[in-house]
């Protein structure tokens, strides 16, 4: 969970042409599944881009912190009070591994070539008995958990020319130890 302060200020309002006073406040903040199925089901589009080149807008970022926050009766306009460092600290959240946990890319693995929205990754959940309780995990360390199931069920299969290299190390390593020639 990330806790963040965000200064109140006064701002004027277009549409009650009135200024208003934004109280400093805290906001709890998770990014999660649950975070990513919110925003999905109000913006209709995938949260993780397929490609580098896709941004959100400002508003779409505004409203993903509106969906990440667990605080409840949060006014609105303090979302418009979000300050800079405040943005770089929930960037920095949101792409923090939160894992010790290491997994090489493999071609059967999740999240290649796939347009993968909150619905794939429930899929995923239940494809691999994981508890719907992880959906508010923070959701760099439930994707590892599946890359660990995917990679546990998907052994690597090695090829030919790496069975023969290793069966003969393990016949070197054997003649050695014996200390035989063959």
């Amino acid at each position: 969970m990330l806790e963040i302060v965000v200064n109140g200020r006064e701002m004027y309002d277009e549409n009650t042409q009135l200024f208003i006073s934004i109280k400093d406040t805290v906001l709890h903040l998770e990014h999660s599944l649950l975070s990513i199925s919110k925003w999905e089901s109000k913006w209709h589009k995938p949260f993780i881009p397929t490609s580098k080149d896709e941004e959100r807008s400002h508003e779409e970022q505004i409203d993903y912190v509106k969906c990440m926050t667990i605080d409840h009766n949060i006014d609105p306009a303090v979302y418009y009070c979000l300050s800079n460092k405040n943005i770089l600290d929930i960037n920095e959240y949101i792409n923090n591994p939160m894992t010790a946990t290491t997994v090489r890319d493999m071609p059967n693995m999740p999240l290649r070539r796939e347009i993968v929205t909150s619905e794939v990754i429930y899929f995923w959940m239940v494809n691999y008995g994981i508890p719907f309780e992880c959906e508010k995990w923070h959701l760099n360390r439930l994707i590892m958990l599946i890359k660990v199931c995917s990679a546990k069920n998907n052994p690597k299969k090695m090829n030919n020319k790496d069975i023969v290299a290793q069966n003969r190390k393990i016949n070197e390593a054997r003649k050695k130890a014996l200390g035989t020639r063959g």
